[in-house]
C-alpha cells in the first residue's frame, strides 16, 4: 500500500470549493424538478407501471423480481430446499417403515452409492491389512473391477486402465451393464485400448464409493460395550489416503488374479498419476506407462482449486464432520463442488463457442417486443446459458457420488508428489529400474528390441526444452530414476488449466534427466481443456494405440 499524503491548507481550500459548487448544482437541479412535478410524476409512474409488468412476468420459471412490497422469488434456491424436503421424507418413510420409492434399503436418505449392488462388476475381497502411506493401515478392503478382451494364456497382456476422479470401474460397455462406459470410445476391437490383443482392467480406487471400500463402506465388525457386534460406516474415521495406497490395493487384485506383470499402465488425470506411480512402485512389473493430462507433482494453482470445491462442501451443515450416512448427505456443498470443479475441466474458448454470452430462453413476451418496453430484466437465479450449464452439472452429480470419497481423494491428489525429497519425506523406498527389457507388442517381436523402443518412442511434438526449468526439476528427476527404463508416453492438453501442459512437459523433461531415453511426448491442441482426454478420441486414442501397439 502506498505512503498517505498529508493533505496542505490549500488542498482543503480546493476540495472545500469543490464540495460547495456540487451542492449548489444538485439545489438548482432540486428547484427544477419542482417546478416540473406533474410531468415528472406522470412520467415516474408511467416508468414504474412498465416495469412492474415485466418483473411480475415469469422468466422460464426462474424470475427472481425485485421487491414491490411482495418477498423475492428465487426459484434456484427453492430448488434446494425442495430436494431437501424429499430427502427428509424419504429418511422419515425409511425409518418408519412405510414403503417409499425413494426410500433406502436401510436407514437414511443416503443416495445408491453406499450400497453397491454388485450385479455388473467383479468384487475382489483382500481380507488381510493394507499398509498405508500415512496412518497405519487398512484391516482389509474391497476392490471393484471390470475387465475387457481375453486374458493369454501367459497372463501377459494386461493393461491396468486407471480411473479419474470420480469415475466407476465402467469404463465401457459389457455383457453384464450395457450401458457406455466413461471410456467406450477409447476401449475394443481396433481402439485406443485394442480388445483383439489386450486384457483389460479398470477399477474402482479404494476411497471411493462405486464398489470399492471407502469412508461409505461399513467398518469391520465391532462390539459394543455389552459384546454386542455393532454395524458402522467409516466416515470420516476412513485413514488418509495417498496415490500410492490406491495402487498398492491394486496390485493385491493382480496378485489375487495371478498376475505377476502388465503390458501397460494407462490412466488420465487422477489415473495419470496412478499411471506413473505404479510404474515406480513395481518397475519389473509394469511394462509401459501412459499419463495422459497428468502430472508428478501436484502444483499449488491445482490444489487451490480442491481446496475449494472441499471448503464449500464441508461447509454444508449436513456434512456434519462426515457423519451424514443417517440422515441428510450435503447435496447443495456437492452441487457447489461440482460446479466449481467443472470450471476447471474445460476451457474458456470451449465456453465462448458453445455459450458465449447468451441468455437461457425466456417465454417473457416483453423481450421480444419493442425496445420501448425496456430492457430485459435481469435475474439472480442462472440467466446466462453458462451459468444454467454449470446449474445442470451440479443438479446431475450431487446425490450420484458420496462428499466424503471426494474430500478423501481429492486431499490424496493434493498429497501426490514425486520428488525424490517428498518420497524420502514419506517413508517410501524407491525400486531399482527394470532390468529387464520392456515387453514387445504382439505385432512387433520379430524387431529388435532395444532398437524399436529407442527410434520409434524417443520423441517430442512442439516442445523445445525448458529455458529456465523450475528450481524442484532435479529433484523430480531423482524421484523419477526407477522409471528410467520403462518406456513412457505423456500427452498434455494446451488448453487444460487444471492440469497445464507445463505439467507434462515438466514429467517428461525429469524424465529424460533421469536417464530415460524411451520417453514419448505428445502436445494436444483443440479447446476441451483438461476433458480433452474424454473428448478427443482421434489424437488422444491414436497416440496412446500406436504406443501401445
Amino acid at each position: 500500500m502506498s505512503p498517505r499524503v498529508r493533505q496542505s491548507p490549500d488542498d482543503d481550500l480546493l476540495l472545500g470549493t469543490r464540495v460547495q459548487d456540487i451542492l449548489t448544482r444538485y439545489l438548482i437541479d432540486m428547484n427544477i424538478l419542482r417546478q416540473n412535478a406533474p410531468r415528472s410524476t406522470k412520467l415516474f409512474q408511467q416508468t414504474k407501471s412498465a416495469r412492474l409488468v415485466r418483473r411480475s412476468s415469469t422468466f422460464a420459471g426462474q424470475s427472481c423480481p425485485l421487491n414491490d412490497g411482495n418477498p423475492p422469488s428465487f426459484p434456484c434456491v427453492d430448488a434446494h430446499a425442495a430436494r431437501e424436503a424429499r430427502l427428509r421424507q424419504s429418511f422419515k418413510d425409511a425409518t418408519s417403515g412405510t414403503p417409499s420409492s425413494s426410500a433406502s434399503s436401510s436407514s437414511g436418505p443416503e443416495p445408491s452409492y453406499a450400497r453397491p449392488s454388485p450385479g455388473s462388476y467383479n468384487i475382489y475381497h483382500h481380507s488381510e491389512h493394507l499398509d498405508l502411506v500415512y496412518t497405519g493401515s487398512l484391516p482389509s478392503f474391497d476392490i471393484a473391477y471390470e475387465t475387457w478382451g481375453t486374458l493369454s494364456p501367459e497372463k501377459d497382456n494386461v493393461i491396468l486402465l486407471h480411473t479419474g476422479l470420480s469415475a466407476s470401474s465402467h469404463a465401457a460397455s459389457t455383457e453384464a451393464n450395457p450401458s457406455e462406459g466413461w471410456w467406450e470410445n477409447f476401449i475394443g476391437p481396433g481402439k485406443a485400448l485394442d480388445t483383439n490383443q489386450f486384457y483389460i482392467i479398470c477399477t474402482n480406487v479404494i476411497g471411493g464409493c462405486h464398489g470399492s471400500t471407502g469412508p461409505s463402506s461399513f467398518r469391520p465388525a465391532t462390539s459394543n460395550s455389552h459384546g454386542t457386534p455393532k454395524k458402522e460406516r467409516y466416515a470420516t474415521n476412513f485413514p488418509v489416503l495417498s496415490i500410492f495406497d490406491m495402487v498398492r490395493a491394486q496390485f493385491k487384485l493382480l496378485d489375487g488374479l495371478g498376475i505377476n506383470e502388465i503390458y501397460a499402465s494407462v490412466g488420465s488425470s487422477m489415473g495419470a498419476m496412478q499411471s506413473l506411480a505404479a510404474g515406480w512402485l513395481f518397475p519389473e512389473r509394469v511394462g509401459k506407462v501412459v499419463s495422459v493430462s497428468g502430472t508428478a507433482r501436484s502444483s499449488p494453482g491445482a490444489i487451490a482449486m480442491r481446496f475449494a470445491q472441499r471448503s464449500v462442501l464441508m461447509a454444508d451443515p449436513n456434512w456434519n464432520k462426515g457423519f451424514y450416512y443417517d440422515g441428510m448427505p450435503p447435496h447443495i456443498g456437492m452441487k457447489l463442488a461440482r460446479q466449481i470443479a467443472t470450471i476447471t475441466y474445460r476451457s474458456g474458448p470451449e465456453w465462448d463457442i458453445r455459450f458465449g454470452r447468451k441468455f437461457r430462453p425466456s417465454s417473457e413476451p416483453l423481450e421480444r417486443s419493442s425496445p420501448a418496453s425496456g430492457p430485459r430484466m435481469p435475474v439472480l437465479c442462472p440467466d446466462f446459458l453458462i451459468e444454467t450449464y454449470l446449474d445442470h452439472q451440479g443438479e446431475q452429480f450431487c446425490l450420484k457420488y458420496d462428499a466424503n470419497s471426494l474430500i478423501y481423494i481429492s486431499k490424496a491428489m493434493d498429497l501426490f508428489d514425486m520428488t525424490l525429497s517428498s518420497l524420502q519425506g514419506l517413508g517410501l523406498i524407491s525400486q531399482p529400474p527394470r532390468s529387464t527389457l520392456p515387453p514387445v507388442p504382439p505385432s512387433l517381436t520379430a524387431l529388435p528390441r532395444p532398437d524399436h523402443y529407442r527410434s520409434h518412442l524417443s520423441h517430442s511434438k512442439s516442445h523445445p526444452p525448458p529455458n529456465n526449468p523450475p528450481v524442484h526439476l532435479p529433484d523430480l528427476a531423482e524421484g523419477l530414476k526407477p522409471l528410467s527404463r520403462t518406456p513412457v508416453l505423456i500427452l498434455g492438453v494446451q488448453s487444460d488449466i487444471l492440469f497445464p501442459v507445463e505439467q507434462q512437459r515438466e514429467a517428461a523433461d525429469a524424465l529424460r534427466m533421469a536417464g530415460n531415453d524411451m520417453v514419448s511426448y505428445y502436445e494436444l491442441g483443440g479447446v476441451w481443456g483438461h476433458d480433452t482426454f474424454l473428448l478427443d478420441v482421434r489424437n488422444v486414442g491414436g497416440a496412446i494405440r500406436g504406443f501401445l501397439s
